[in-house]
């Protein structure tokens, strides 16, 4: 059976009682602590500071004529002022740290009914970290206030939530709450979506970190970005408001002044002062939507302000202090854009601490229905008409939409222009098959001109357009090979089949990255775009 060590202050206060007899017709808790039935005390560690070692040793001597078989441990600690929150909990850590737990042995206890409220919340914190491995013991005196008893009663707390049902149920609760209000309540069935949200859920609730959205254009990164921001400011992690820019917008001075504001005077036309939007955002959190399009000085100055609350407002050499929250959104590599030299290295290391990449909608066609049903509910609610889809149609227009033959190259936004046009052009609230067929026409004639492209243009852009008829034959090919193969080996395995056998050492995953590195591609480019 494991021996039971408790730890805690003496009682300045409780634990003196009076001068000699007095004393024991006075509940004490150091003394009560040790006569609880039921709760054998076979180890105290009193700890006290130089002041009240006569009354640590009175209190000891008292445990031994009413326990004998407690031994009592006086600890003597150097303690200035009991109420200040960075000295106690200093204090009890270096305790903790130091104290030659054996939890094999020994059960541990604190006593938190002696000593400050400080002391107190110092104690839980230590617990519930597991600094210190002990439960919580609480003593009381009698509720009579005449009664005899001098000894009173207690209570254990554990910390240990798994272990309350009822709390486990509410946190559980709560968090699936947050989990749709993160989904704007639409019920996703993609697991990896899914899983994403969850950990964007955790991170959101426990960090102000910068956070970076990747995904392409109409993914979601926006509207995300807005939950994230409401569940920071439904958390009171957030007084300010939510501040949203697209940063492909920014040029020039105007980029300067939008961001960090200006003075009077700082350049031609600037007739008054302007706060910019990272002051405007103190407090609140800022959404830098296409950060990847931020010119090299104002990326400088956003590194700046993110890790040191201040910057320069445009013509002002008057520093001007602003504490928010980041989130970053692009569509790009940005790891390719420092390779190039178009974005800084130490601003991407100090945004991509918690990236999270959106998946297109042409990979989630599970979440296509469900999105469905949300759309044609908040175009009930902001046109004030209900708007149904024929069972047929319904089927009919799914089966296209998750179909591969489905671009969606404007990923939900797309989506949502679809049914925008659905339920505005439906008779008497009804969506029919040939309502469906007109639209997937539409569809289809908006994503013929991209199935024109080859694959170069659809990863290079207008650069495709660049290279001789020769190169980009061949690297349409190597892309068409990478886009089927399940590694960059396996490419390089299948397009150096031949002259491979005549090396003694062939390494084709090299061979193959280095020649996609000429066209300023990865294998994760090219892989992303398998689905595209």
């Amino acid at each position: 059976m494991k021996k039971t060590v408790v730890i805690g202050f003496l009682g300045t206060q409780l634990d003196y009682g009076g001068r000699h007899a007095v004393r024991w017709k006075k509940w004490r808790p150091s003394v009560a602590l040790c006569q609880q039935p039921g709760l054998p005390v076979h180890r105290l560690e009193l700890l006290h500071d130089e002041r009240n070692r006569a009354l640590a040793e009175q209190i000891r001597g008292d445990i031994a004529d009413v326990s004998p078989l407690t031994e009592v441990r006086s600890v003597e600690v150097a303690l200035r002022d009991p109420w200040d929150f960075e000295e106690m909990y200093t204090l009890l850590r270096d305790f903790a740290r130091g104290y030659p737990f054996d939890i094999e042995c020994e059960d541990y206890l604190i006593h938190i009914t002696t000593g400050t409220h400080v002391a107190q919340i110092c104690w839980f914190l230590l617990a519930e970290a597991r600094t210190l491995p002990a439960r919580l013991l609480q003593t009381s005196p009698s509720r009579k206030p005449d009664s005899a008893d001098r000894i009173g009663s207690h209570a254990l707390i554990d910390l240990d939530l798994s272990r309350y049902d009822k709390i486990a149920q509410r946190f559980q609760s709560e968090q699936a709450d947050t989990l749709r209000s993160l989904k704007a309540g639409i019920a996703t069935r993609n697991p990896a979506f899914n899983a994403m949200i969850e950990r964007i859920e955790r991170v959101a609730a426990r960090s102000s970190a910068p956070m970076l959205l990747f995904g392409p254009t109409g993914a979601g990164k926006s509207f995300l970005a807005r939950r994230i921001y409401e569940l920071k400011r439904q958390r009171q992690h957030l007084s300010g408001r939510f501040v949203e820019v697209n940063c492909a917008t920014l040029r020039g001075d105007a980029a300067m002044s939008t961001l960090f504001g200006h003075v009077r005077g700082a350049f031609t036309g600037a007739q008054s002062e302007r706060p910019g939007l990272l002051k405007t955002a103190a407090g609140g959190l800022l959404f830098l939507d296409e950060i990847g399009e931020l010119g090299s000085d104002e990326q400088a100055m956003l590194l700046k302000a993110i890790e040191e609350k201040r910057f320069l407002p445009l013509g002002s050499d008057r520093e001007v202090n602003s504490d928010f929250q980041l989130i970053a959104g692009t569509n790009c590599d940005l790891r390719r854009a420092v390779a190039d030299r178009r974005f800084r290295e130490d601003l991407q290391a100090r945004i991509n601490l918690w990236t999270f990449t959106l998946p297109g909608l042409s990979e989630r066609p599970e979440d296509i229905e469900p999105n469905l049903d949300y759309e044609l509910e908040r175009h009930a609610r902001e046109d004030g008409r209900q708007v149904r889809f024929n069972v047929e149609a319904r089927q009919r227009f799914l089966a296209f939409a998750c179909s591969p033959a489905a671009r969606w190259r404007g990923n939900f936004r797309e989506l949502t222009a679809a049914v925008t046009r659905l339920a505005t052009l439906a008779d008497s609230g009804r969506i029919t098959e040939a309502d469906v067929d007109e639209e997937i026409d539409r569809l289809r004639q908006a994503w013929a001109g991209d199935e024109a492209r080859d694959t170069a243009w659809r990863l290079l852009g207008d650069a495709a357009d660049e290279l001789d008829l020769f190169d980009r034959g061949q690297l349409n090919l190597v892309l068409d090979v990478c886009q089927r193969a399940d590694s960059l080996s396996a490419a390089g395995r299948q397009l150096f089949a031949v002259s491979r056998l005549q090396k003694s050492q062939a390494n084709d995953a090299d061979r193959l990255r280095k020649y996609l590195a000429r066209f300023g591609l990865d294998w994760a480019a090219v892989t992303a775009s398998r689905m595209a």
